[in-house]
């Protein structure tokens, strides 16, 4: 759905999609929570974090985006074992064994895509260049692309580990940018971002003139990942549910375009 009417921006327009994984294709809360499991079991009753998932979620994506942010060159797999330690710090309980913290780190590529995503992906490869922009290292995107996001056919996938830093900051996306130009002819108004996150990629789209559509996957926990937190952020242009639905609105339009 178009959001901004005053964007006369068609879907058939663009030639390049960049996609945010984490959140967008892939179900990293799943994933996360199954490996705070074991740290959330020695939490005290009294603790509303030990059986509500969303806010267990917050508190290990709070710790994680202040990693990102303060230690833009830590690997995501160690980025992802400290945040675990931190967690607990946080929590006041014992330091947990590394080898649990290091579980966490290594389990990216047993993140399961959603169930849309796939098919989604090579549908929407008829019509556009995929490209991936991920707050990840390249060798826990390695698995991915063998697992949960295997046979999906993108044209590049520039990382966190490439860049020396992690979204929100502005050099990901001049590096996409830059990259998509010099290695598939693409421009940025020829680039439509397509992500779940507000904070880590909607607003730093907004700032680099960038057009982007935001997929409002159900439950959200990350710092600013609702429309009504973005206040008088500027909005992306379209919103979708899922990545089906952008499969199937990019059909439509591409096929009025051709008509």
């Amino acid at each position: 759905m178009k959001v901004r009417s005053e964007d006369r921006h068609k879907l058939s327009d663009f030639k390049l999609l960049s996609f945010d994984c984490f959140g967008t294709l892939v179900d990293w809360e799943s994933g996360i929570y199954e490996k705070l499991k074991p740290l959330l079991a020695r939490l005290p009753s009294s603790n509303p974090v030990k059986t509500d998932r969303a806010l267990a979620l917050k508190s290990f994506d709070d710790i994680e985006v202040s990693l990102c942010a303060s230690k833009p060159g830590l690997k995501y797999s160690t980025l992802l074992s400290e945040s675990y330690l931190k967690l607990a710090e946080t929590f006041s309980l014992p330091r947990p064994p590394q080898a649990e913290a290091d579980a966490l780190g290594a389990s990216v590529a047993q993140w399961p895509a959603f169930p849309d995503t796939v098919a989604a992906l090579k549908r929407l490869k008829r019509h556009y260049k995929l490209v991936i922009l991920s707050n990840v290292d390249k060798e826990s995107f390695s698995h991915v692309l063998c697992g949960s996001l295997a046979n999906v056919d993108f044209d590049a996938v520039y990382v966190a580990e490439h860049i020396g830093s992690y979204k929100p900051s502005l050099k990901n996306f001049h590096y996409l940018l830059g990259h998509v130009k010099e290695e598939l002819g693409v421009e940025k108004e020829q680039v439509l971002h397509t992500a779940h996150g507000i904070e880590s990629d909607h607003v730093p789209c907004k700032e680099l003139g960038m057009t982007s559509a935001w997929i409002a996957r159900g439950e959200t926990t990350g710092p600013g990942s609702t429309m009504e937190s973005m206040g008088d952020k500027p909005m992306p242009t379209w919103v979708f549910e899922d990545m089906l639905e952008v499969a199937i609105a990019a059909d439509e339009d591409f096929e009025e375009h051709r008509s």
